[in-house]
């Protein structure tokens, strides 16, 4: 089976700014990316169909025949077994929306000759919310499925633990001493190599994926997810990082996600809730206007390779873009686009130079390279924009 996760365009574009730089398969919601979960679910390892300039780093695996996943739907046991028992020329719906298609134009000159109605429920994204917003569902999904039939490392005595402690699973190198774990709402995982230090107060339900570290007195309020290679410290409260980005010190992050390559300065915070208790409205890229989420919480979604200086305070409802660089007194505004320099007086142009001297020196320190597809991505991002 050749398995192709595949991009509706308006819901990429609804994903922005954290899907320039992305597939909507790439995102990470609950434990693991949406293409993980396809991988585990199907046995197969699934290719992307998404926006052309991404493919030279998200690549389409060619082949005479496959399946086409629409991206922004997750696994669940009932909808990978409706999947795989697809034949070609198979279109499987719910209602009016395309799940999946088997394209087969062999047969009797049609592309589709069996349109398959899927009438159990679903779990899907739409919005960017949807990610912090359907995160525990998320989280608890992934848990069982990495976690069925193996055992946890060891928990440490040193750590007091509330509730079940059979829903807090440590994988291989994992560390946790004399911290607080809460499992009454929802489990807790702990990656490879990963640490939680002392004095940290966790809530689930709550990821901290390979290689990521929980500073010390951190506090957790699920359900969130720390991507790998990353740090957290301060409050953290139902959010998503999605990886290789920093929160390391005191300050609030609250029903935010925060994308690849980020780092918020020492005592950054943003609102999530407004003075008058209101619906929250966030900026839309494909509506280029503020539409209401319909929350009354929603804080900060920033694109990768943004940064902001210390002390950096965020309205609620603030969006920032790819390659952003914020400093300075003030709230920014609720929304500051793609290769921007400055704060609440004012922005410049973030030069691509610049950026990709700066990016060449955060990969290495990390033992990693700053690789040319990566900076076509941004070129070509860049070139949308202007």
């Amino acid at each position: 089976m050749n398995v192709v996760l595949c991009d509706d365009e308006l819901i990429w574009k609804n994903f922005l700014p954290l899907t320039f730089t992305r597939p909507v398969s790439e995102i990470r919601i609950g434990i693991l990316t949406i293409r993980e979960k396809w991988d585990l679910a199907l046995g197969v390892k699934c290719s992307y169909l998404s926006q052309s300039y991404l493919s030279k780093k998200f690549q389409l695996n060619p082949a005479k025949q496959s399946i086409y996943i629409n991206s922004n739907y997750l696994p669940d046991p009932l909808l990978s077994l409706a999947i795989k028992q697809m034949d070609p020329g198979d279109l499987l719906c719910q209602n009016e929306n395309v799940i999946a298609r088997y394209p087969a134009n062999d047969i009797g000159g049609k592309e589709f000759v069996r349109k398959i109605e899927y009438n159990k429920p679903l779990f899907s994204i739409t919005h960017v919310w949807d990610i912090f917003q359907k995160n525990g569902e998320a989280i608890k999904a992934d848990f069982d499925i990495l976690t069925k039939g193996r055992s946890s490392q060891n928990i440490s005595n040193s750590v007091t633990v509330i509730g079940n402690s059979n829903l807090i699973f440590l994988e291989e190198g994992a560390k946790a001493e004399a911290c607080i774990l809460n499992t009454n709402s929802g489990p807790i995982y702990l990656g490879k190599d990963s640490e939680i230090m002392e004095g940290t107060v966790v809530r689930g339900p709550f990821a901290l994926c390979e290689n990521s570290v929980l500073k010390i007195s951190t506090k957790v309020y699920g359900p969130s997810t720390i991507g790998p290679h990353s740090k957290a410290g301060g409050e953290v409260n139902n959010s998503v990082i999605f990886g290789y980005s920093n929160k390391a010190h005191d300050g609030f992050l609250g029903n935010s996600v925060i994308g690849e390559w980020c780092n918020l300065g020492a005592d950054t915070n943003n609102s999530n809730l407004k003075n008058n208790y209101s619906n929250v409205k966030l900026y839309n890229y494909l509506q280029n206007k503020q539409v209401d989420t319909g929350l009354q919480f929603c804080g900060l979604i920033m694109g990768d390779y943004s940064k902001s200086g210390i002390n950096t305070m965020f309205n609620t409802g603030t969006v920032v873009g790819v390659a952003v660089n914020i400093y300075g007194s003030g709230f920014p505004p609720n929304h500051v686009p793609s290769f921007s320099w400055g704060g609440s007086e004012g922005f410049i142009e973030y030069k691509l130079e610049k950026l990709f001297e700066t990016n060449e020196r955060v990969y290495q320190r990390r033992g990693l390279t700053f690789s040319e597809s990566e900076k076509e991505i941004l070129r070509s991002i860049n070139s949308r924009l202007s």
